[in-house]
Formats: C-alpha cells, sequence, structure tokens
C-alpha cells in the first residue's frame, strides 16, 4: 500500500490539514475542525483498507469511499471559508492538492473496476 502514490498523497493531505486546522479557532476544535480532520484521515485508511481485502472488486469500493471523504473534505474547507477560518491562499495549495488527489483516485477506481 505505501508504493501507490494516492496513498502517499493522501497521507500528505492528513497532514496538511491538520496544519491548516490547528490555527482554527480552538471553539471548533469538536465542530468542523474535528470533521474535517476526519475527513481527510479516512482518504488513506480507506485505501489502506482497500489494499487489504485483497480484491481488485473490494479495493475499488474502499477506494471510492475514500473519494467520498475528498468530497466531504473539499466541502469542510470551503465551510472554513466562508466562515473566515482560513483565507482562500492559505487553502488553495491544499485544495489543489485535494483536487489532484481526487482524479487520480477516480482514474485508479476505473482500472479497478476493470480488473473485475
Amino acid at each position: 500500500m505505501q508504493d501507490l502514490v494516492i496513498w502517499q498523497e493522501g497521507m500528505q493531505v492528513v497532514e496538511d490539514v491538520y496544519g491548516v486546522t490547528a490555527r482554527w479557532p480552538g471553539s471548533e476544535l469538536y465542530g468542523l475542525t474535528s470533521q474535517a480532520r476526519r475527513a481527510s484521515v479516512s482518504i488513506p485508511a480507506n485505501i489502506a483498507e482497500g489494499v487489504g481485502r485483497g480484491s481488485a472488486g473490494e479495493l475499488a469500493r474502499f477506494c471510492r469511499i475514500a473519494l467520498g471523504s475528498t468530497y466531504e473534505l473539499m466541502t469542510h474547507l470551503e465551510l472554513a471559508q466562508r466562515l473566515k477560518f482560513s483565507n482562500p491562499e492559505e487553502l488553495q495549495p491544499l485544495l489543489t492538492a485535494l483536487s489532484l488527489l481526487m482524479r487520480r483516485i477516480s482514474r485508479f477506481v476505473h482500472v479497478q473496476e476493470a480488473r473485475r
């Protein structure tokens, strides 16, 4: 699993999200901060679980779950901008990386589904 680029990029997203959310208001620790962190962690965790299941079908299924978490995280980051927890310039590198990861996971799912 550690050789999968999507897993590596997912891990980097987690690190980036934790860095960004550390600067959000303390009052959001159990709110949006927690939700964003959980969504980010879910990305590489679901990819890893799919790898561990041992079949292309299961890998595709868990990668689809990871893809759902990327969309969830995008929503949390959009909310953070709207609520003025982060400015757009601060989040832009993370949003760009997340968009790229979304495309890569989507392609990976298609490849795994074709292997069934």
